[in-house]
């Protein structure tokens, strides 16, 4: 079956954060998808709906057997389901595991630049941010190894916080380079918490490697995973932490259940289940449609838009582009884009300071969105030129 990814849905007025906040304008700047998800998905949530009742409810089996069966299938990752908790998101998961497992003025390292989220959670918890900044060479990045441990060697450092694959920059960590990070933080009894919400949303080809698969002993890692970035779904909120430690696994359960994090809801049991066992072409046929958008805008910037350099993307629907030969800053830019425009996307400030000469947009969106989308950037490039 050949998947529609060209029609585009119109999604004013259904409360979306993305959409409802604005008119004529473009938003290509947070991270959901403007496609419909799966039919499969979608033809099981409607079943659920004519029932009619949607009390509360308990995680079934074959929720957790989901996720087991995905990556051990799709990813090599054999897990077992007494090693899984269940969250309503990655985020609320990670505000947790800061407060249980640290304390205030702790130090949190992160890879700059880096996913802004994990910078807000970090500060609003009275934690502090060491940067292990990564290297840019005018192309692409690189992990500064030497920098890593001395950072993570201060007895001050207590977690490190690892975005694989890597957002905002779309780049899938090798299997050495993660073995490296795993290694690190076990020499120096810090707890390695990895972002994979992305894992699923890779070009074809191209294989993310779960970092608790790099090492023979993972107790000190805690792996965030979710199908919501890869089937769409982030509005049903559903995500699992994987923990081998036993000890970290009561500990986490306990914080949870404490911050009413650990409930889940009829619908993200469903479209969970759903997504794993009866969705994967879809998958794949979506992570071909992103792809090539992936190949229209690194073409397009090319050829009409030569100032702006495309960083390579191994992964995730986002793209990271280097305007620093506009010589203005990326907040100062991307106003003035929106503002000639109409395009929305994310200031490369918010990602760490390292970021301020980049801008990162969403291509997750049907081909004729996105070529209106880079029709608008190019407009208000040539007019800032003028």
């Amino acid at each position: 079956m050949k998947y529609d990814f060209d029609t585009i849905i119109d999604r004013k007025n259904t409360n979306s954060q993305k959409w409802d906040y604005y008119d004529t304008q473009l938003p290509m700047w947070l991270g959901d998808m403007d496609f419909k998800t799966a039919p499969e998905i979608i033809q099981k949530l409607d079943k659920r709906v004519q029932h009619g009742i949607f009390g509360y409810a308990t995680i079934p089996d074959e929720y957790f057997q989901s996720y087991v069966d995905w990556w051990d299938r799709r990813h090599d990752f054999k897990m077992k389901k007494e090693e899984l908790l269940f969250s309503t998101g990655v985020m609320p998961s990670i505000a947790s595991i800061i407060r249980e497992f640290t304390k205030e003025n702790d130090f949190i390292l992160l890879q700059t630049p880096v996913y802004n989220y994990f910078i807000k959670v970090i500060l609003n918890n009275n934690r502090k941010i060491i940067e292990n900044q990564l290297n840019y060479d005018g192309e692409t990045y690189s992990i500064d190894f030497d920098d890593l441990e001395e950072k993570l060697s201060k007895d001050s450092t207590k977690m490190m916080i690892l975005c694989n694959p890597h957002n905002p920059i779309g780049k899938i960590w090798t299997k050495d380079e993660l073995e490296k990070i795993a290694t690190l933080c076990k020499t120096h009894d810090v707890l390695l918490v990895s972002d994979e919400i992305h894992c699923d949303l890779v070009n074809p080809g191209n294989e993310y490697t779960p970092v608790s698969t790099t090492v023979n002993d993972s107790d000190h890692i805690i792996t965030c995973l979710a199908p919501t970035k890869a089937f769409n779904i982030a509005g049903i909120q559903s995500s699992v932490l994987h923990i081998p430690n036993d000890e970290y696994y009561e500990k986490i359960k306990f914080r949870l259940d404490l911050e009413y994090s650990s409930n889940i809801n009829v619908f993200s049991i469903v479209a969970t289940i759903t997504a794993f066992n009866d969705s994967e072409e879809w998958l794949n046929q979506l992570n071909e449609y992103i792809y090539q958008n992936k190949l229209i805008v690194d073409d397009f910037l090319k050829n009409e838009l030569p100032t702006i350099k495309l960083v390579p993307s191994d992964a995730t629907y986002f793209l990271w582009m280097d305007c620093s030969q506009i010589n203005m800053p990326s907040d100062e830019l991307n106003e003035y884009i929106n503002e000639t425009s109409g395009l929305i996307m994310v200031a490369g400030k918010h990602f760490g300071d390292n970021g301020d000469t980049f801008l990162r947009i969403n291509i997750a969106c049907p081909r004729e969105m996105l070529l209106d989308g880079l029709n608008r950037f190019k407009k208000a490039i040539d007019t800032l030129k003028k």
